[in-house]
């Protein structure tokens, strides 16, 4: 099956993995032990396989537009935190939900947000240099938003995110730095694009069998998760729309054209959400429903984004 097939139909992939594992969940409980077992090797290498699609050596391309990346960083990193609080207010004071609203919506998306740029008829390269800044910026700020945002004193979340974000920093950093070897090695070879190409094949297998290791191993904790993850669509559902009425915004202040209010429009829309899992998923005992709420968030952002394909070329950023 070709990668672009793959990308068409990923939505029903991941919907089928997550109502299978939380099938096998229910009916074999004593599975579930070996589901979080091989979670985290499989999802190490979804990252090493998301990594491996960023241009992490190439960071200076994004600098050679400092209007675009400036307009970029400026939404992801200041008006959007800023919307991602407001918005929480409205839902339930519940620490577990709250974290993974804001893990999950802090986040700027480093992998599909190329893929749905292309094909909403974005800025496919200013996508891609764009990235390495997203990552790294992120990486570096989230703890700074989720301490700012839910005060890590209170609520038990210091003592919650503090041990967790120790205990993910290495399953995100070995496949990042892997990746970044692997780009050097990629780029010295004369197959390293089709290579590349090929590595990318794994990424919605891959995604579709964590989706599916998480359903099996939590579906206990989706009995117990709070009423309020209804509210949590609701929110990631307003910060969709609302994402792309900045990006209409900010193009229109900084008089950028329609292609590159395009790719705004994807970057704003899409969120990092298995890149933070790791982090909800080292929460301690009682804070499963965080990394219950990012893959939900996932699945109403790719339905999302088939509104966006349609919406953005043809009514937002109008040629």
């Amino acid at each position: 099956m070709k990668r672009a097939t793959l990308e068409r139909i990923q939505v029903w992939i991941y919907l089928a993995a997550i109502s299978a594992g939380l099938l096998l969940g229910t009916h074999w409980p004593s599975l579930q032990p070996t589901m979080r077992a091989l979670l985290w090797p499989t999802l190490i290498a979804l990252l090493f396989v998301t990594f491996t699609q960023v241009p992490l050596l190439h960071i200076r391309a994004a600098l050679r537009d400092l209007r675009f990346t400036g307009i970029a960083a400026f939404g992801n990193f200041v008006a959007l935190p800023l919307l991602v609080w407001a918005l929480v207010q409205w839902v339930p004071a519940d620490p577990p939900l709250r974290l993974g609203i804001f893990l999950v919506l802090m986040a700027p998306c480093t992998d599909w947000f190329i893929t749905f740029t292309q094909l909403g008829s974005g800025d496919t390269p200013r996508a891609i240099a764009v990235t390495p800044i997203n990552l790294m910026l992120q990486l570096a700020l989230l703890p700074i938003y989720i301490w700012l945002s839910m005060g890590m004193d209170h609520l038990g979340v210091g003592k919650a995110l503090a041990p967790a974000l120790w205990s993910a920093a290495p399953i995100v950093l070995i496949p990042l730095v892997a990746a970044a070897l692997s780009e050097r090695w990629l780029e010295s070879r004369d197959d390293g694009r089709r290579l590349r190409e090929r590595i990318a094949w794994w990424a919605v297998p891959l995604l579709g069998l964590v989706v599916f290791l998480i359903a099996a191993a939590e579906v206990d904790a989706l009995r117990e998760t709070p009423t309020g993850w209804q509210s949590a669509i609701l929110v990631f559902v307003a910060f969709l729309l609302l994402a792309a009425v900045l990006a209409k915004m900010l193009a229109r202040i900084a008089k950028l054209p329609a292609h590159q209010g395009r790719t705004l429009a994807f970057s704003f829309g899409t969120r990092n959400s298995f890149v933070v899992l790791p982090i909800a998923l080292s929460l301690p005992p009682g804070w499963e429903a965080a990394a219950l709420i990012i893959v939900i968030q996932a699945l109403v952002e790719l339905l999302g984004m088939l509104v966006y394909l349609w919406a953005v070329p043809r009514h937002l950023f109008r040629q």
